[in-house]
Parts: structure tokens; C-alpha cells; sequence
């Protein structure tokens, strides 16, 4: 089955929500199937994207790698998922988006294989680029693909589901991740995506229609090039700017370069009516705040996966393992305002539920921010699921809003670029909470603490075995507890003043409405 959308003028449309091309929506017989499909597939890479945050320590010890090694296993995933997501959107419209999905799979399954196999650093850090393209095709086409199987009724629903799925994912990294080393090779990390993708592409090929767009144009190779430079340029800089030092060359030469490469995108896309980097969609009334809406949900929950780990880890003393279902409740909450967010949009609008959300985050912020080397667990799984519930309750809306000003015709385009703003806010979230978590680590260190200890919580207690200072390691503990404290507590005054934004400058879209 085929769906061609009829060709429509360039540019966003916000008079009002889409109709569904023919066969398509609510009479698309497998859309509840193929819906399974895209969840399976956006799952896997959610999980991909934090698996081997708890795994890298084994690695490096199983392969030898050194400390830049090791930053690299993360950064090569981290900059082609990012680099390669605004053309594959365009390449979905062009050639079709199931087959550009399934193409994902397909590298996603290669880069898992070539993982496995590894024996040195080299093939590690080329498997995991591989494996980051394929996440650059599946993240932006899985949602692209959702216009054209449900109609406005239904869309909010599957946008859950898709979203759900994918944020879900990334706490269920390491659990998965933890529980596989206790019991299996390292290479299981890895081999675990084996039969998931292959399930992915074969339901994909069976349940999902082929859909494009006839009036998208050529890919041109300069723009492409120009795209995938600049925003590889910008993360590598944001990526490693906190461990190398926002002063280091090669970090000063990525900031300055990515600017200027995303401007020579601009300039030589201008006056093409379907641009790579398509700045009237961010200036749409609609698309724009919604989609900078959850860049910014989504810099929270990056910074707080990559600090609540680590405190689980080194402060509680907790294996990978009990650290990954510790963090369960996060995803729990995510799961149930999947389920409600629809609801409530309906009845309140959009911009009521985003706002609201936002609020409720910056309150489980808050929450989190009291947390002392002494606090029982009821507090961080409490905080957990409310900050859960939170990001559920903003995403949902806020990417169906999105996609609803859009329309269908432009689906893999518009999502291209909503995910890659989620994404550029992720990668700050790592970078700009890792600098205030080190910042405040160090402060809170005594001053005769060694110099050593100031590297991270894991090397003061290193030190501390090693040395036999236990007051270290206590004292140690105590500063990264404060410093994870100033974290949440600057995440719930940006979710508290992006909630006052919200509830005053969003529109109050109710697209969910039939």
C-alpha cells in the first residue's frame, strides 16, 4: 500500500489541524500494528543511547581503552545521531520513509554485529557510529511516518506511544545494560539488539505503508554536507567542552566552526522553498515554541539521567544493576501521563498540559535538590516518577502539537528538525549540568582533599581504598550530593520559568479535539 500526499505549498500551515492523506488514518487497516512496529524500533534506540554508560568501564578494562578512548565509544554514537537527522528527514520525504526507517534498522543491526565482534578501540568507536546513523534515521522517520496512519483523533495517542517508548528507553539503558554484564560478556550489550532490530524490520516490511512526499525535491550533496558538518561540529564542542575545557583547541575550533558552517547551510539553501535547515518552521507560531518546548524538557532529562547514576553508583553503592531498577520509577511515571496526557489535552488544551507540566517538573526538581548522603530512597524514587510523570505530560502534547502544524506532506522534514533541536538540547544538558555537577563537586571538596579526588566522586574513593581515608570517601560523597543538589535545583528554575513562558506564549492549540 501506497500513500503520495498531495502536493502542497512550502511552508508550515497552522490554519488548523491536517486531514490524513487517502487510506491513511483511522481507515488504514494496520495502524495499530505498525504502531507496535515503530515502538519496538524507537525502544531499541532508546536504550542504545545510555546502555553504555554502565558498560564502558567493563570495555575499557576488557579492551584496553584509554580515558579518550572511552569519550569517544560515546561522542562517535552521539555525533552521527545528531549530524545525520535533519537530511534524513528530507531523504524520508524524497524516497520514502519506511524505506529510510528500515534502512536504519538495518545499520543499527550492522553496528550492533560489528560491536560484538570488536577486539580493539578502532572497530568499537566504527561500530558505534554506524550504529548512531541508523538512530538518525529511525528517531526523525518513526515519528514521520505517524501522520500518515492516524488522523488528528488518533494522532495524540500514537505520538505517546512513540514518544513514550523512546524516552522510556533511556533509563532502561542501564538496567538492561547492568543486568547483562552480571550474567554475560560484555559483547551482550550489543548482541542484545539482534534479534529486537531483526523483529523491527520485519514487522516494519509487513505492517507499515510506504508514504512520501511527490513535491520534495532533489537532495542536494552541498547543503547535506553543510548540515551534517555544522551540527556534528556543534555537539562535538558542546560534548566535550566540560572534559577538555571550554579553552581547548580543538573544542574552541568545533564552537567557532559549527556557526559558521550552519550559516553557509543557510546562505546556500536560501530562496529554496524545502530547505535542509527550514528556519520558518522554528518561527512558526506553532511548530517553533512547541518543538523549543521539549528541546528543553529533554536538556532536563538528559541532565538528570547522567547525574542520578552516578549518585546510585558511587554515593549509594548500589552495582549497575540495582542502580538501573532504582531508576524504574522514572520510567513508570512516563508510562502513565502517556496514557493521560491525550485526556487531558482534550479537555484543557495544549498549552494548559505543557504548562502544567513544566510545573510539576520544576516542583520533582525542587524535591530532588533536598537529597543529603543520609536520605532514604523513598525521596529519589518519590522525585523520580513525579520528574517521570512531568517530562511525559510535556512531550506528548507538545510533539503532537508540532507535528500538527506541519501536516502530514511534511512529515519527515518538520520531525527531522524537532528531533534535532531534542537532541542539540540533550547534548547541552550533558554539557552544561556536567559543568555545574564538576563545578560544584570541587567547591564542596575540603581544601586539603587531594587533587585527585577533584577529578569525580569514583577517583576520591579510588583514592581513598588505595590511600585507607575513609573521611576522604565520606567527605567526597557529601560534595557530590550537594552538587547533584545544585543541579536539580538549576533544572527546576528553567522548568519553573519555561512554565511561566508557556502558560503565557504558547498557543492554545486543541488539535486533539475531533
Amino acid at each position: 500500500m501506497t500513500d503520495e500526499p498531495v502536493p502542497t505549498a512550502p511552508g508550515p500551515d497552522t490554519r488548523g489541524p491536517h486531514p490524513s492523506p487517502p487510506g491513511a488514518g483511522p481507515g488504514h487497516p494496520r495502524r495499530w500494528w505498525a504502531l507496535g512496529a515503530l515502538v519496538l524500533s524507537v525502544l531499541v534506540l532508546g536504550f542504545d543511547t545510555t546502555i553504555l554508560n554502565i558498560a564502558l568501564p567493563t570495555l575499557a578494562a576488557e579492551l584496553h581503552l584509554t580515558t579518550g578512548q572511552q569519550q569517544w565509544v560515546i561522542d562517535a554514537f552521539l555525533l552521527t545521531f545528531a549530524a545525520g537527522m535533519l537530511p534524513a528527514g528530507l531523504l524520508g520525504d524524497r524516497f520514502g520513509r519506511r524505506a529510510l526507517l528500515i534502512t536504519g534498522l538495518g545499520l543499527m543491526l550492522a553496528g550492533s554485529l560489528l560491536g560484538a565482534a570488536a577486539g580493539g578501540p578502532g572497530l568499537l568507536i566504527a561500530a558505534r557510529a554506524v550504529m548512531g546513523l541508523g538512530g538518525a534515521l529511525i528517531a526523525p522517520l518513526a515519528v514521520a511516518v505517524l501522520p500518515a496512519l492516524f488522523g488528528p483523533a488518533e494522532r495524540a495517542k500514537a505520538v505517546a506511544a512513540v514518544t513514550g517508548a523512546l524516552a522510556a528507553g533511556m533509563p532502561l539503558g542501564p538496567l538492561l545494560g547492568g543486568w547483562l554484564l552480571d550474567h554475560y560478556a560484555w559483547s551482550s550489550v550489543f548482541l542484545v539488539n539482534v534479534p529486537l532490530v531483526a523483529l523491527g524490520i520485519a514487522a516494519c516490511l509487513w505492517l507499515l505503508p510506504e508514504t512520501r512526499d511527490p513535491a520534495a525535491p532533489r537532495v542536494r550533496l552541498l547543503p547535506t554536507l553543510l548540515s551534517v558538518a555544522g551540527l556534528g561540529a556543534l555537539i562535538h564542542g558542546v560534548v566535550e567542552g566540560p572534559a577538555r575545557g571550554w579553552s581547548d583547541p580543538l573544542v574552541l575550533a568545533s564552537l567557532i566552526a559549527a556557526p559558521l558552517l550552519l550559516a553557509a547551510l543557510v546562505r546556500a539553501e536560501r530562496g529554496r522553498p524545502r530547505p535542509v535547515l527550514d528556519l520558518a518552521m522554528l518561527r512558526d507560531r506553532t511548530f517553533g515554541p512547541f518543538a523549543l518546548t521539549g528541546t528543553l524538557v529533554t536538556f532536563v532529562l538528559t541532565g538528570v539521567l547522567f547525574v542520578v547514576p552516578q549518585y546510585l553508583q558511587a554515593v549509594r553503592g548500589h552495582d549497575a544493576l540495582a542502580a538501573g531498577i532504582r531508576l524504574m520509577p522514572l520510567m513508570a511515571g512516563l508510562i502513565v501521563a502517556a496514557r493521560a496526557a491525550a485526556p487531558l489535552a482534550r479537555r484543557f488544551g495544549a498549552r494548559a498540559v505543557v504548562a502544567t507540566g513544566l510545573a510539576v517538573l520544576a516542583f520533582a526538581a525542587f524535591l530532588g535538590a533536598g537529597t543529603r548522603t543520609d536520605t532514604g530512597y523513598a525521596l529519589t524514587a518519590s522525585w523520580l516518577g513525579v520528574a517521570g510523570f512531568a517530562v511525559g505530560l510535556v512531550l506528548v502534547p507538545a510533539m503532537d502539537s508540532a507535528l500538527g502544524a506541519i501536516g502530514p506532506e511534511r512529515s519527515g522534514t518538520g520531525s527531522g528538525l524537532l528531533m534535532t533541536v531534542r537532541q542539540v538540547g540533550g547534548a547541552l544538558g550533558v554539557a552544561v549540568l556536567g559543568s555545574v555537577l564538576a563545578q560544584s563537586y570541587v567547591g564542596a571538596l575540603p581544601p586539603n582533599a587531594p587533587a585527585g579526588a577533584g577529578e569525580s566522586v569514583t577517583a576520591a574513593h579510588a583514592l581513598a581504598r588505595t590511600d585507607g581515608l575513609p573521611a576522604l570517601a565520606a567527605a567526597a560523597d557529601t560534595a557530590f550530593t550537594e552538587a547533584m543538589s545544585m543541579v536539580l535545583f538549576v533544572s527546576g528554575c528553567a522548568a519553573l520559568l519555561c512554565a511561566l513562558l508557556a502558560a503565557r506564549l504558547l498557543p492554545d492549540t486543541r488539535q486533539w479535539a475531533a
